[in-house]
């Protein structure tokens, strides 16, 4: 893929777009049409393939559109509040892509029970699902099934590119330090995102590398993370999904 960009759209969603070769282009969760509009002004056009990791409304905004007006081919999980897809994708299936690439269908429930990451090439869109130095609330989900979702992409390459689908990285890094204030690593790139964030640029895409280095919600195995859940108990004594089970509500509730 050519000329991957995040696209900033709504309040901090980004919608993915990228440049497959002879005038075909991909867009993932499409919020809402106009930034992709302006993205394709002056592009000729052969194809265009929108791929959704799941139904909700900040992701899905913009597709009916581009299938009305540009006639994209619009890829999603099986969901019937998923009205406009002209395909339906189901964990462990290969979408093929003009250029001869290929999207890999990975199934992630847990922010919503339908979600999927798509991997194409080196790069992993992957939703509300991992966030860079965080991952997604459970809104339909249960914590083994997030755990496990998680488990499934930090297994990929560690140079694999994370693309998400908001701007989350700073409010997520004043967690995770909180989490691990001497994690080395995860204070280069908050300092790192800082500046990006102050010149105004994005802070993705991140790394599989990076978010095992700095992601607390990847790192439930390490004892940094799982003395800061034990509430006065035993460390040692908590799974790798109840680690991540009080993770996730500690940081539903933390205010800083």
């Amino acid at each position: 893929m050519r000329d991957l960009e995040p696209l900033p759209a709504l309040v901090d969603n980004y919608i993915w777009f990228a440049d497959l070769g002879d005038d075909h282009y991909l867009v993932v969760d499409p919020g809402e049409v106009a930034p992709v509009e302006a993205a394709l002004c002056g592009r000729p056009l052969a194809s265009l393939t929108v791929l959704l990791t799941h139904h909700h409304r900040d992701h899905i905004g913009g597709a009916a559109a581009l299938r009305e007006r540009w006639g994209a081919r619009v890829v999603a999980p099986v969901d019937p509040r998923i009205a406009t897809a002209t395909e339906d994708i189901d964990d462990g299936d290969r979408v093929e892509l003009p250029g001869g690439h290929r999207a890999q269908v990975i199934a992630v429930p847990g922010h919503t029970a339908s979600h999927v990451a798509y991997l194409v090439d080196d790069v992993l869109f992957c939703g509300d699902t991992l966030f860079s130095l965080g991952c997604g609330r459970l809104f339909e989900g249960t914590p083994a099934e997030m755990a496990a979702s998680l488990s499934r992409l930090a297994a990929l390459p560690p140079t694999t590119r994370v693309c998400c689908g908001h701007e989350y990285t700073l409010a997520n890094a004043r967690f995770a330090r909180d989490i691990e204030p001497d994690n080395a690593v995860l204070a280069e790139h908050v300092a790192w995102a800082t500046d990006r964030r102050t010149a105004g640029l994005p802070t993705l895409p991140s790394t599989i590398g990076l978010e095992l280095a700095a992601n607390p919600f990847l790192r439930c195995a390490t004892a940094a993370v799982r003395e800061a859940v034990a509430d006065g108990g035993v460390p040692a004594d908590l799974d790798p999904v109840e680690v991540f089970a009080r993770l996730r509500a500690r940081k539903d509730r933390f205010a800083g």
